[in-house]
């Protein structure tokens, strides 16, 4: 019944009374049963979903209804849940669960979104292909032998495969716009500060942001509609913030201005990628838009700048994590000092462990100024840059990733050259503005592309305006 239909689709059979929201759940929950053997998007599955869905089919509608009223929604497992555990799929929070939820979790909860269950994951977010979690890799539901993107691989995972209409997951250097473009699905990572962060378990506070994945940008624009906006809890978060959903659709691009971001075309995409991401340039041409060549050559050296900053963070984050407090404790320890190490050393996996190692030395003495300082000097050129390059232009167009999904296990043969997936999406999260992946076609190998769109600070309202356009031209 709900197969081919977007959570707006759905939204509207809800309100008018064709179905119920357990009828809804339902469907969803029996889907995600049936993928999950093959895709492993979820590590836990709501045990209350239906109950909680049962409830909702006995209030009232009205025109004040939320419009994501009784949708299921998937949520990344770094996202605070107090009915289920927090794993952020590591080994080290196995067995937490949070006696709090996080604020988006509270806002949808008032909206009548239930939450269908809690999403594979790189371990604390540090990946970008979702084999790092302590649980098992998730698997791209297009070719199942395939990475998903990371780190927010089972949210992208869950909206590809139908076992959600919906989902939220954290962006940090690309970890939700990169598995949208791997996985075919709409990924928002907004403006940093627009949605609150409180109950977020951190990876690198000045990059993490909450964002959105669904099938089409008008179930994005209703999704972030619903979660963004201040919270006292989160004092990085806006005052004054808002999604217009009626402006989204309402958007015309003729006159605009989009700059095609030089840098993000270098060498290393691959063919089809390049082919499919100037077709969607073309397109905006095609409805009166101005393609414009834009070069910001500090983005060169943004992927230094972001991992030396982000893993510093890290490292102070994750620094809580001793085996005393809560999380995992070694079984076998002589005192305090090997009580630490045991405990550390069993419960972070690989990835975790060597960037916190990374990010202790940046931090050492003799290393801050050598490294942290300049890379915090680079940011602030990197954000300059940025604000040059719009005032040639409306928009930024590049690609998300260098390469389509690639197979899975290729992560540990080829460490580094991952690393460099990330050129084209951590230069956002450094200068704090929105971007988006929309789907704009597939390779060779029938495997989806995604294209980069990137705003102004606080510009996501005409960022989703801009991909709703291109969406509907290209449908």
């Amino acid at each position: 019944m709900f197969e081919n239909k977007n959570a707006a689709d759905i939204s509207i059979m809800i309100r008018q009374k064709e179905v119920k929201p357990s009828e809804v759940c339902g469907y969803f929950l029996a889907r995600a049963k049936e993928t999950e053997p093959d895709v492993n998007a979820f590590i836990t599955l709501s045990s209350d979903l239906m109950e909680r869905a049962e409830k909702l089919d006995q209030e009232p509608i009205s025109s004040a209804t939320s419009p994501l009223f009784g949708l299921p929604i998937a949520i990344k497992d770094n996202i605070s849940t107090s009915d289920m555990p927090t794993t952020c799929a590591s080994k080290m929070l196995a067995n937490y669960r949070p006696p709090y939820d996080a604020t988006v979790i509270s806002r949808l909860r008032e909206q009548g979104v239930l939450v269908i269950g809690k999403t594979n994951m790189d371990e604390f977010a540090m990946g970008a292909s979702g084999e790092t979690s302590f649980f098992q890799p998730t698997h791209n539901p297009h070719d199942l032998s395939r990475v998903p993107g990371g780190s927010s691989s089972g949210s992208a995972a869950t909206v590809a495969c139908g076992s959600a209409p919906l989902s939220l997951g954290s962006d940090t250097g690309g970890s939700i716009r990169n598995p949208a473009s791997s996985c075919g699905v709409v990924g928002l990572k907004p403006t940093y500060g627009a949605v609150s962060r409180y109950g977020l378990l951190a990876y690198a506070n000045s990059f993490d942001q909450i964002g959105t994945f669904a099938k089409t940008v008008t179930d994005t624009a209703l999704l972030t509609a619903a979660i963004v906006g201040h919270d006292q809890k989160d004092a990085t978060s806006s005052r004054d913030f808002t999604i217009d959903t009626a402006a989204v659709e309402a958007f015309s691009v003729k006159g605009k201005k989009i700059g095609i971001l030089k840098e993000c075309f270098a060498a290393g995409i691959a063919n089809c990628v390049d082919d499919r991401v100037m077709a969607a340039a073309n397109t905006f041409a095609s409805m009166g838009a101005k393609l414009v060549d834009v070069s910001i050559p500090s983005i060169n050296d943004s992927l230094s700048a972001y991992y030396a900053i982000a893993l510093s963070e890290a490292s102070s984050n994750l620094s809580k994590y001793d085996g005393l407090r809560f999380g995992y404790r070694a079984a076998h320890f002589d005192d305090l000092e090997s009580l630490y190490i045991n405990s550390r050393s069993e419960g972070f996996g690989e990835e975790v462990k060597r960037r916190i190692i990374i990010g202790t030395y940046i931090l050492s003495s003799g290393n801050y100024d050598k490294y942290y300082r300049k890379a915090r000097i680079l940011q602030a050129t990197l954000q300059n840059d940025f604000a040059a390059a719009f005032m040639k232009c409306d928009i930024l167009l590049s690609p998300v990733t260098p390469q389509t999904a690639r197979p899975l296990g290729y992560k540990e043969t080829n460490p580094d050259t991952l690393f460099l997936g990330d050129v084209c999406t951590v230069p956002v999260n450094l200068a704090g503005l929105p971007a988006i992946s929309v789907p704009c076609g597939l390779d060779h190998e029938n495997m989806p592309i995604g294209v980069q769109l990137i705003g102004r600070k606080f510009s996501d309202t005409e960022l989703l305006g801009y991909a709703r356009v291109f969406e509907r031209e290209s449908n």
